[in-house]
């Protein structure tokens, strides 16, 4: 079988994305999805997204770790799934779609993706570290010498001595500004550092305004992919109007036989 795909990437953060509109991809067959996102064997992504009709809003996101396995919530591919979904012709500069953790807003302007991530009601802060579920669970830690730290063997030896099977996303910070923070992320399900994590500074963001680390509700986050933005509001009870702002790009299209 031929299979229609589209390429992206978010600061790096990069996808298969697939229009599932006709249910034409099986969503059980996960041997299938992680040969897609395989470097070597397949097109080569972190994670695998499917468009998909819905009922009431304007698509469906699923999305898929590049172990083949169902998971939580990614706000790179959040935006990239909203630059498709523009690309397809299904909306225009607005939408409301739907994840695996509810509805998300987003809007496109100036060639940015907006995306409305969920409320975030409770942060766990320790002495050295924060916890907190930004859509996925993250693990955040404040180190000196980001560039030379090695992300991998501290990322893993967190993601499963701390958190066991279930795991989390561990992100080390280290500040650059005020309000200008440096972020490397190790990604469960992907079992590797990756490039940028939208879901992962969100909560650095989050995490370093609760602590007292950023005096602004706007902070930046440098990643090795590129640079985000993320804007919140302090409520009752915790953060609202929280947006992940950043770009998303199409890198190349095509047919790969499966």
């Amino acid at each position: 079988m031929e299979l229609q795909f589209y390429k992206y990437q978010g600061t790096g953060n990069d996808f298969v994305l697939i229009d599932n509109r006709q249910h034409t991809f099986s969503k059980n067959d996960t041997k299938l999805v992680a040969r897609l996102c395989d470097r070597k064997f397949g097109i080569g992504a972190d994670g695998l997204i499917l468009l998909e009709e819905h009922p009431a809003v304007d698509f469906k996101m699923v999305y898929y770790n590049a172990d083949g396995n169902q998971s939580s919530m990614c706000g790179n591919g959040g935006r990239c799934i909203v630059h498709f979904a523009e690309y397809l012709g299904m909306i225009s500069k607005n939408t409301t779609f739907e994840a695996i953790d509810g509805l998300h807003e987003a809007k496109i302007e100036r060639g940015c993706v907006h995306l409305k991530m969920n409320d975030v009601t409770n942060i766990q802060t320790e002495e050295d570290f924060a916890y907190l579920d930004t859509g996925s669970p993250h693990h955040v830690q404040l180190v000196e010498n980001l560039a030379d730290f090695n992300v991998f063997v501290n990322g893993r030896n967190i993601r499963n001595n701390r958190y066991g099977k279930a795991g989390a996303n561990v992100n080390f910070v280290e500040k650059l500004e005020e309000n200008t923070f440096a972020v490397r992320t190790y990604e469960r399900g992907v079992e590797d550092e990756t490039l940028s994590c939208g879901t992962g500074v969100t909560a650095v963001a989050l995490a370093m305004f609760e602590t007292g680390k950023a005096t602004s509700n706007k902070v930046i986050l440098q990643q090795p992919g590129g640079e985000l933005q993320i804007h919140f509001n302090k409520i009752e009870k915790g953060y609202g109007d929280i947006y992940l702002i950043g770009p998303a790009t199409q890198v190349f299209n095509g047919i790969i036989t499966v």
